[in-house]
């Protein structure tokens, strides 16, 4: 079904700015690369496939009925790559989603996540100022708040990071801010997603993770469907109603919509603004298995074990603000996450094995 070539259909922008967004065929940044072609962006994308697969740009260019501009597979703390790119393409924009970000992950390896997350990032900001590209989308996290007390959380709330993960976005958010006071012609716009979840409606794009699932959402999917005997709950005995974890979980496209319209508002000016991506609405653990339950019309079995390291009891976003900026909000429930996850599980048992590859260009 993802073999065959694109159509061709028209689109508004004159003219497409092109935009190179890194880790461009991982969850977050396949579906951001169908949301910026269906917008009129030209799209680059620099992808190591560490947690991601090269056939999911063929499905990108299904979904989007158009080719994405060229694909690179590179690790972007290879500066003499990364800069090569940015030789051949006139790049007006970067929207950075590269990077690892599983929170148990992060604390068996911390050094990994540092080495990627933070030197990736100087890498790719060097190679932007070699090349007079200013305009940056930094996709980071609200896991850097922590534990912190009480919530809705705002983007003056102090970041008190749990995990090696967390703290390495907040690494890069400080950088960020550093290279804005020092160059002013630099604009940055950084969005702290909370938790995303869900997948692309037509069941093309979703969440593939190798091995056993760090996330939930993916978690619960291959509980039900046989994939896995059951989920394991880390903690019941946090101090929320349920005794589970509490998660601003937000849907996959409401995300990447965000990104986009972070885009179109980098004209706003330079410096660095962050913003909160969220529902601002709390589901703890066994809400979303209760829900996906519903959605599969089974049951999903569960086992509630120890706490697991790096997390916390609560993470809510407070999101007036990119509201108030950009009259942006999210519009699709916790049910629409399940239902779209669910939907891509019956249809890819397997991921994305088996299907067609996308070429990388060469460099």
């Amino acid at each position: 079904m993802d073999t065959q070539p694109p159509q061709e259909r028209s689109w508004t922008a004159n003219p497409p700015a092109t935009v190179l967004v890194t880790g461009g065929a991982g969850f977050i940044g396949s579906h951001a690369c169908v949301e910026l072609l269906d917008h009129g962006y030209e799209v680059i994308v620099v992808d190591n496939y560490a947690h991601s697969a090269p056939q999911v740009l063929t499905r990108v260019e299904r979904l989007a009925g158009r080719f994405v501009g060229a694909v690179y597979e590179l690790d972007i703390r290879d500066r003499r790559a990364l800069s090569a790119v940015f030789d051949r393409h006139s790049v007006d924009a970067v929207v950075h989603f590269a990077a690892h970000k599983a929170v148990s992950e992060s604390t068996r390896m911390p050094i990994e996540y540092y080495d990627t997350n933070v030197a990736g990032t100087i890498s790719l900001l060097s190679a932007m100022r070699e090349h007079a590209v200013h305009q940056l989308v930094f996709s980071s996290t609200g896991s850097l708040y922590g534990d912190a007390d009480g919530g809705p959380l705002d983007e003056s709330t102090p970041a008190r990071p749990a995990n090696p993960f967390a703290a390495s976005k907040w690494l890069c958010e400080q950088i960020l801010a550093d290279v804005c006071r020092r160059h002013p012609e630099f604009t940055v716009l950084c969005l702290r997603h909370f938790n995303p979840a869900g997948a692309h409606p037509s069941g093309l794009l979703g969440e593939d993770p190798s091995g056993v699932p760090d996330n939930l959402v993916p978690n619960v999917a291959q509980v039900a469907a046989g994939r896995r005997a059951r989920v394991h709950v880390f903690g019941g005995d946090y101090p929320t109603p349920d005794g589970t974890a509490i998660r601003d979980y937000v849907h996959v496209m409401d995300s990447v919509e965000a990104h986009r319209v972070a885009l179109d508002r980098l004209s706003d000016g330079p410096g660095m603004r962050v913003f909160n991506i969220g529902s601002g609405l709390g589901r703890s653990v066994l809400d979303v298995i209760d829900t996906f339950g519903a959605v599969c019309g089974r049951p999903i079995p569960y086992e509630i074990v120890g706490r697991r390291e790096g997390d916390v009891p609560e993470l809510i976003a407070d999101v007036s603000a990119v509201r108030r900026a950009w009259d942006w909000h999210p519009t699709r429930d916790l049910t629409a996450m399940c239902r779209d996850a669910w939907h891509f599980e019956q249809l890819n048992p397997n991921g994305y094995a088996g299907s067609a590859r996308r070429p990388s260009t060469k460099r």
